[in-house]
């Protein structure tokens, strides 16, 4: 009797297999190439050194071309995943909201970062010179301070909103404001005292902007220090565009959550050696932040009534 139950069963999986794979190599012939968002979080020669690997790791790993998608700001990314022009991307909190707001389900979180620490979060930092007098956000009365981008969570939706619960308006409280179009722009406006305060992303003592312009020897070490921090951020989901067949969602995430093994250099390079791994990210991990940007929305469009 056991024999025969065992060869019901293997002829029973080589009757599946055939389904599996013709499953496997349905989503591949839909795609003549795969495309993966890449933000203007940076300038083009970083972020093309950071994701040109991981787009050929992608190639290799799916079997399909896979090839980088560069956008001109934060919300270019909702826009091009919106329009079906590139099937995932790292989305920064905000832009998350922001994408959930007008893509509704069709935007689709599976995976984050874990830093060497442990920690599945980062924080909005304002950083001044490291020599400056300016000890608080107190002390930044009347002068000019930089954002990076309207739809950035640490660069501008965070301190934003709690700066103004802590008291300080930046409408107000600033002499000036202006958007520095991204991160790295926003640091080097306050190194270089074209700015007297920034904001921008801080994990550790190891992790953030700051500290990756330092390692690239884009600025001096030590030239900058930090005078106010924000609640917890979750940190960056990796989305994909829901509309996508399962396999294929399913290949990019074991494709990502295993380049750590499968090519630590890619892996080291994308994440400067400051990420442990991935955690499964899901929707209702942003609901703070989706408030955040809500009420930030909510201030707007009173201001502009």
């Amino acid at each position: 009797m056991n024999r025969v139950l065992s060869r019901r069963a293997t002829m029973l999986g080589l009757a599946l297999a055939p389904v599996a794979v013709k499953a496997q190599a349905d989503w591949r012939s839909q795609f003549k190439e795969l495309r993966v968002g890449v933000s203007s979080a940076e300038n083009e020669a970083g972020a093309l050194s950071r994701w040109e690997p991981v787009a050929k790791y992608l190639t290799d790993q799916l079997g399909v071309p896979t090839r980088t998608y560069r956008v001109a700001d934060y919300a270019g990314l909702v826009e091009a995943m919106r329009g079906d022009q590139i099937e995932f991307s790292r989305f920064g909190p905000a832009v998350y909201s922001l994408g959930r707001r007008i893509m509704g389900d069709k935007l689709k979180p599976i995976f984050r970062d874990i830093d060497n620490n442990g920690a599945e979060g980062y924080y909005s930092v304002v950083i001044v010179r490291s020599d400056s007098p300016l000890q608080s956000l107190a002390d930044l009365k009347g002068k000019p301070f930089l954002f990076a981008d309207p739809n950035s969570t640490s660069g501008y939706a965070f301190p934003q909103y709690f700066m103004k619960k802590q008291g300080f308006d930046p409408a107000t409280h600033f002499s000036a404001t202006a958007f520095s179009g991204s991160h790295e722009n926003s640091v080097i406006g306050v190194v270089k005292g074209q700015y007297d305060a920034a904001a921008t992303y801080w994990t550790n003592a190891e992790s953030g902007m700051v500290q990756r312009l330092e390692g690239r020897g884009m600025i001096a070490k030590g030239s900058t220090r930090i005078i106010w921090r924000s609640p917890l951020i979750p940190n960056s989901p990796f989305c994909v565009r829901a509309n996508l067949p399962v396999g294929l969602q399913d290949a990019v995430r074991d494709a990502m959550v295993s380049m750590k093994d499968r090519a630590p250099d890619v892996f080291k390079a994308l994440t400067d050696g400051k990420v442990k791994g991935y955690a499964p990210a899901k929707h209702e991990d942003y609901l703070d932040v989706v408030a955040v940007i809500e009420e930030l929305d909510r201030e707007r469009k009173k201001r502009g009534s």
